[in-house]
C-alpha cells in the first residue's frame, strides 16, 4: 500500500513537472514571437513605420512662388498667372462613391467611371478637375458633395490667346514650361518654394510648426523685343498670304538688323496656348527656329556677297547665261526665262540660275563655302530660345559639281527662318553680323532690372562697302522689271530678294514637281535700314513663286511696320545709280 501511494504520488509530480513545462515552454514560444516582433518593429521596420507614423500627425505644405510675368518690348503683358481653384476629393470621407462619380461626372462632362475609381481608392487625396473654369466650381460648390473641397492654384495666362504664342510658349498644370520662353527661362520664371511641416494631435488640431525650410521667392518678369503691334501685323499679314494662296503654312521674321532684337515671329496655322491641349504638338514649336527648308534663289544674295567680297565679281561681271538651258554632265540647269548675257546686278535682278551657276564656278566652292559659315549658315544662332535647328550645309569638300551649283540658287541646302533673318540682317547692317536675341531685360516682382541683355556682335562678314554695293543690286529686285516688283513701297527705297525652291520628295525620289516653298527676304528703308523681314510660305497651291506668294506679304508687313514705328519716307535714288566712291562700271564686253 505504501509502495502504491509513493508510486501515484510520483505520477502525479511528473505530470505537474511536464505541465509546468509544457506551459514554460509555450510561455518562451509566445514570449519569442513576441521579442521577434519587437525586433522587427523596433529595429527592421523602424523606418518604414516612423515615416507611417509621422504622415498620420505631420502634414507637408508648399508655398509656391508667383510665377513671372512675360512682357513685350512696351512692358504690355502677354503671359501672367492668375488665380483659380483645382477640385478635389478626400476618398475617406466620400460615403457613396458611385453617386458622387455620378453627380461631378454630370457637372464636369468627365467620365463617371474614372471617377468613380478614384473616389474609392485609399488614397487620402485625389484631384477631380485641375485648374477649372470658375462655372463649374460654381456648379460643384452648389451640389454641397461630402469628401469633395476646392484648392486654391495659379495658372497660366495668356491675355492676347494666339499672338506671338509659339515665341512665349505654354505651361503644364504644374506650372513648368513646356515650349517656347516659358520653357528656355523656367528656371527664372518659376521662383524658389519654401516648405514647412504642422504637426496634428488625432482630432487633427496643429500644436507646431517647423521652421520653414527656404526662402519664398516669386519669379522674375521678362521684358521681350517682340512688339506685340507688330507681332500682330505681322500674323494678320502672313494669315491672309497663306490663305489667299492655299498654302501649308507660313512663317515670317522681323528683326532690327543693328541690334539683332526681334520684333516679331509670326506663324500661321496659329495656336491658342489657353487651351494648347486642343491643338497638335507641331503647331506649339516655333517653326520660324526649329524646322528648315530650301531656301531657293534668296541664296542668290550671299552668293553675290561672296562674289563681290572676293574681288573677282563687280555688280557689271557678265556672264553668259546660256539661252536659259546650261548642262552640266547629265543635268541640266534651266532658267525660267531663256537670256543671254547678263551682268551680276542683273542675275540678281532677273534670279537667274544659270548665272548664279556660273558666278559659283568663278568664286570656287571652298571660297563660297567660307563665307556662307562667316554667314551663320550651318549652325544655330544662340538664340534665346528652345530646338533651334543648324540647318544642313556640307563641307564643301563632300559637294558634287551639281551640288555646287545647285548651292548657289539655294537647293541642295537648308536653313531657318531666322538664319536667313540674321544672314541678311549682316547686309543690312553695314557687314556685321549681330546675335539674335528675345529677351531684352529681366526684372523682379517689383520691376526693379536684375539683368539687361545688350545686342552681341559676331563678326564683320564682308566689307561696308561691299554691303552698299550689294544694298543697291537688291533694290534693283525690286524694280520694274524684276522679280520682287510685288514688294516695292511707295515712299521707301525697298532692298530684296524672291525665292522659290522646290521641296523635296516625300518618298526620297528627288525633288516633286509640285510642292514648293515661297520666300522674300528684304529690308527697309534700304539707306538707312530700320527693319529686315523675312517671309516663308509653304506649300502654296495657286502660285508657287516668292515674288507673286511671299513678296505682297513682305509689303504689308514692311509698309504697316514702318507706318507705326514712323519711319518718314525718304527720296528715292534713280536706279542703276551708284556713288562714285564705289567705281564706274566695267565695260560691257567680257564673259
Amino acid at each position: 500500500m505504501t509502495e502504491g501511494f509513493v508510486k501515484k504520488k510520483r505520477d502525479s509530480t511528473r505530470w505537474v513537472r511536464f505541465r509546468i513545462l509544457l506551459v514554460a515552454t509555450i510561455l518562451a514560444i509566445c514570449f519569442g514571437i513576441i521579442l521577434g516582433r519587437a525586433v522587427q518593429l523596433q529595429v527592421l521596420d523602424r523606418s518604414e513605420l516612423s515615416e507611417r507614423a509621422a504622415g498620420q500627425y505631420k502634414k507637408a505644405f508648399c508655398n509656391k512662388p508667383r510665377r513671372g510675368t512675360i512682357f513685350d518690348r512696351h512692358y504690355k503683358e502677354l503671359a501672367v498667372s492668375i488665380e483659380v481653384s483645382s477640385i478635389c476629393a478626400y476618398p475617406k470621407q466620400v460615403s457613396d462613391p458611385d453617386q458622387t462619380a455620378a453627380a461631378l461626372a454630370g457637372t464636369l462632362n468627365l467620365r463617371k467611371s474614372v471617377r468613380a475609381q478614384k473616389l474609392s481608392s485609399d488614397r487620402a487625396f485625389v484631384w477631380v478637375k485641375r485648374q477649372a473654369d470658375p462655372k463649374d466650381v460654381s456648379a460643384v460648390k452648389k451640389l454641397k458633395l461630402r469628401g469633395i473641397g476646392f484648392v486654391r492654384e495659379s495658372r497660366r495666362f495668356y491675355p492676347l490667346k494666339t499672338v506671338a504664342g509659339q515665341v512665349i510658349g505654354i505651361c503644364g498644370t504644374d506650372g513648368k514650361g513646356l515650349e517656347g520662353l516659358e520653357y528656355y527661362y523656367d528656371s527664372s520664371l518659376s521662383g524658389r518654394e519654401s516648405n514647412w511641416t504642422i504637426f496634428r494631435d488625432a482630432l487633427g488640431r496643429s500644436f507646431t510648426v517647423e521652421a520653414a525650410t527656404g526662402k519664398r521667392k516669386d519669379g522674375h518678369n521678362l521684358i521681350l523685343t517682340i512688339d506685340k503691334n507688330i507681332q500682330y501685323i505681322a500674323e494678320q499679314a502672313l494669315a491672309r498670304g497663306v490663305e489667299a494662296f492655299s498654302a501649308k503654312s507660313g512663317v515670317a521674321v522681323v528683326m532690327v538688323p543693328r541690334t539683332g532684337a526681334i520684333l516679331a515671329m509670326a506663324h500661321v496655322p496659329q495656336f491658342n496656348p489657353n487651351a494648347f491641349e486642343k491643338y497638335e504638338p507641331w503647331l506649339w514649336r516655333n517653326r520660324a527656329i526649329t524646322d528648315t527648308f530650301e531656301p531657293g534663289s534668296t541664296f542668290k544674295v550671299f552668293l553675290a556677297a561672296a562674289a563681290l567680297e572676293s574681288g573677282l565679281c563687280t555688280p557689271y561681271t557678265r556672264i553668259y547665261c546660256e539661252k536659259g538651258n546650261y548642262r552640266v554632265g547629265k543635268l541640266v540647269v534651266h532658267d525660267i526665262h531663256p537670256r543671254g548675257t547678263l551682268s551680276l546686278q542683273d542675275i540678281l535682278k532677273y534670279s537667274s540660275n544659270i548665272g548664279a551657276a556660273k558666278i559659283g564656278e568663278r568664286i570656287g566652292s571652298a571660297y563660297f563655302y567660307r563665307k556662307l559659315r562667316e554667314f551663320g549658315f550651318g549652325e544655330k544662332t544662340g538664340i534665346d530660345c528652345p530646338g533651334e535647328s543648324a540647318g544642313n550645309l556640307l563641307p564643301f569638300k563632300r559637294w558634287s559639281h551639281m551640288d555646287a551649283l545647285a548651292i548657289c540658287f539655294g537647293q541642295g541646302v537648308s536653313v531657318s527662318a531666322l538664319q536667313i533673318a540674321t544672314a541678311l540682317s549682316a547686309i543690312a547692317n553695314d557687314g556685321v553680323l549681330m546675335k539674335p536675341y528675345l529677351v531684352q531685360a529681366m526684372t523682379d516682382r517689383s520691376g526693379r532690372i536684375i539683368k539687361n541683355f545688350r545686342p552681341s556682335r559676331v563678326r564683320r562678314v564682308i566689307s561696308s562697302t561691299t554691303a552698299r554695293l550689294l544694298t543697291r543690286m537688291l533694290e534693283r529686285v525690286v524694280a520694274k522689271g524684276g522679280t520682287g516688283v510685288k514688294a516695292a513701297l511707295s515712299g521707301y527705297r525697298v532692298a530684296g530678294k524672291t525665292g522659290t525652291a522646290q521641296k523635296a520628295d516625300p518618298e526620297g525620289k528627288g525633288y516633286a514637281k509640285d510642292r514648293h516653298t515661297a520666300s522674300f527676304i528684304g529690308f527697309v528703308p534700304a539707306g538707312k535700314p530700320e527693319v529686315v523681314v523675312v517671309v516663308v510660305i509653304d506649300e502654296p497651291e495657286k502660285d508657287r513663286y516668292g515674288g507673286v506668294v511671299a513678296a505682297p506679304v513682305f509689303r504689308q508687313i514692311a509698309r504697316e511696320t514702318l507706318q507705326y514705328l514712323k519711319i518718314p519716307p525718304e527720296l528715292r535714288v534713280p536706279e542703276g545709280k551708284y556713288s562714285a566712291s564705289l567705281g564706274p562700271p566695267e565695260p560691257e564686253s567680257g564673259g
